[in-house]
């Protein structure tokens, strides 16, 4: 895949291995920015096959699908290995009637993991949030900043983070990553 449809490959294939905390850019997915009321939420979640979470930064996740709670009624639905038009088709035919907005934001973001003992500790270097896992337990998700760029933040286990950022936000968060994950090598 060209830099240009994933900047973060060459990135990725330089990345020397810490195993205090591995960086590692997650392959392109869908991405669809869901905004819906109470009688859209079933619905959505039924057609995309994840139920949509609804306690206040946290996601659920059904084999390669994820729903992540961003408002009192915005989700971002993440499916790897989906044709964007097609589950787009299915989610819009479900919905059909009912009060919603439905985004195809594939092409806006990239996924970043982060794993390893010290995977927090290198996140804390640009994001202000306590990632403690008493504070910020698997399954909870929210946005945050990470250094001056927007981030969605995830925490898939107790040692795994995935952050979601705007391409064009990508290499300058990797960067930054890289840089605080130098001292522990």
């Amino acid at each position: 895949m060209s830099d240009l449809l994933f900047p973060l490959g060459a990135l990725a294939a330089a990345v020397p291995d810490i195993a205090a905390a591995r960086l590692s850019a997650i392959p392109p997915c869908t991405r669809l920015a869901f905004r819906g009321r109470e009688a859209a939420i079933g619905p959505a979640g039924a057609a995309f096959g994840v139920d949509l979470p609804r306690t206040a930064c946290r996601f659920t996740r059904s084999g390669t699908r994820l729903a992540a709670w961003l408002g009192p009624d915005e989700w971002l639905l993440l499916a790897e290995e989906a044709d964007p038009a097609a589950l787009f088709a299915d989610l819009e035919t479900a919905l059909a009637g009912l009060p919603h907005a439905l985004v195809d934001v594939s092409d806006r973001s990239l996924g970043i993991a982060l794993e390893g003992p010290r995977a927090a500790y290198v996140l804390n270097q640009g994001c202000p949030l306590d990632l403690d896992t008493a504070a910020f337990p698997v399954g909870m998700s929210t946005r945050t900043v990470f250094a001056k760029a927007e981030i969605v933040l995830l925490r898939e286990a107790p040692e795994r983070f995935r952050l979601e950022v705007w391409r064009s936000f990508a290499p300058y968060v990797w960067g930054l990553l890289e840089e605080a994950r130098r001292e522990l090598a």
